[in-house]
């Protein structure tokens, strides 16, 4: 049975979310990336698949090298599921401003 990892529990990590901003702007190879982190090889590796896995990062060979991009179209479909809860963070917020700038004390 081959199980799909979930996106969200994929950007959780805080390591994975440093390799996407990393090949956001340039594809990398895997050793260019892990250049970039303290830790083992292995371990960025493992990172990498789980991106791949996951569809946010694409894998493109080139000659004897693998170059990592982001893929953007996934990438923005998470931006759109997120956005809504942006917005209703936004205006949250900014009703309490309203609220708390009508409780000022006046000068």
């Amino acid at each position: 049975m081959n199980l799909r990892r979930d996106v969200f529990q994929a950007i959780a990590d805080p390591t994975r979310r440093a390799i996407l901003l990393l090949v956001a702007s340039q594809s990398m190879t895997a050793g260019a990336i892990a250049a970039n982190f303290d830790s083992a090889r292995p371990t960025v590796s493992k990172h990498l698949h789980i991106l791949t896995e996951c569809e946010l990062l694409e894998q493109e060979q080139q000659g004897r090298e693998i170059y990592y991009h982001l893929n953007a179209q996934n990438m923005k479909e998470i931006a759109d599921f997120i956005e809504p809860f942006r917005t209703m963070w936004d205006d949250r917020f900014n009703k309490l401003e309203a609220i708390m700038k009508q409780h000022q004390p006046k000068e």
